[in-house]
């Protein structure tokens, strides 16, 4: 079920959808659908699309000061924060959602929530001997996070379990509310598959992407490899979003 959750949307994204149209072509010897592709991945390539995609998603859920999050009973933070595994002694090799980390962390130095929840991410084809969450722990030890404070759920593959095993989590622990922290744009979903989990939660966004007070410029029309990666990221939350209301 990962698998086909992971691969048939590639079908449904701009890279996917251009590939099938240059296909079409071929095989029907038209010329329209390669002007169509053209296009397609020029709009979706541009900064001024995959921004403003992106930031309609963040725009459903405010960041919020530390002081106002809580108090709660737990800070939890989803996964998707470390990129391959670092050899002892190396720097972490962080993703661009490095921000949760810092944000889990520094919620609870403030005294918002008395423990820290890592989920055990594990993807199948990944080879870690150890879940991403068991090496946050290390890793918020060393910001001087107490160990009997870090909680790490059981292995999860994506964003439904991580919700089901923290639901479960809290049952478990008798806590009645959470702050949930992840991406801007990935919070719609999220915050969604949390509460029909039955986990009250706090949300708290971070790592917002989209600049509104920056004006329009004339490279925001110039194609760029990043502006395609945000319009793709967008479109997969929305789609994502779309399966778990319709179908489970």
């Amino acid at each position: 079920m990962l698998f086909l959750n992971k691969f048939l949307p590639v079908f449904v994204l701009p890279l996917g959808l251009a590939l099938l149209l240059l296909l079409l072509a071929v095989w029907r010897k038209k010329r329209w659908p390669v002007v169509a592709a053209v296009l397609l991945l020029y709009v979706c390539s541009t900064p001024y699309v995959g921004s403003r995609l992106l930031g309609w998603l963040e725009s459903r859920y405010a960041a919020i000061p530390v002081a106002e999050a809580g108090p709660a009973d737990a800070v939890v933070v989803l996964g998707g924060i470390l990129g391959p595994k670092a050899a002892p002694g190396f720097v972490p090799n962080w993703t661009e959602s490095v921000e949760r980390f810092d944000a889990g962390v520094a919620l609870v130095q403030a005294g918002r929530a008395e423990h820290l929840v890592f989920t055990g991410a594990r993807i199948a084809w990944e080879a870690r001997e150890v879940s991403e969450g068991e090496e946050l722990r290390q890793l918020a030890v060393a910001r001087g996070i107490a160990p009997g404070k870090i909680i790490v759920t059981r292995d999860i593959d994506n964003t439904a379990t991580e919700a089901r095993a923290v639901a479960d989590l809290m049952k478990a622990q008798g806590w009645k509310r959470v702050i949930l922290v992840t991406t801007g744009w990935h919070m719609p979903r999220s915050a969604y598959l949390f509460r029909r989990a039955g986990v009250d939660c706090v949300i708290f966004p971070v790592d917002f992407r989209f600049d509104r007070e920056r004006p329009v410029a004339v490279v925001d029309f110039l194609p760029k490899a990043d502006a395609l990666m945000m319009t793709e990221t967008a479109l997969r939350e929305l789609y994502g979003n779309a399966f778990y209301r319709l179908f489970r």
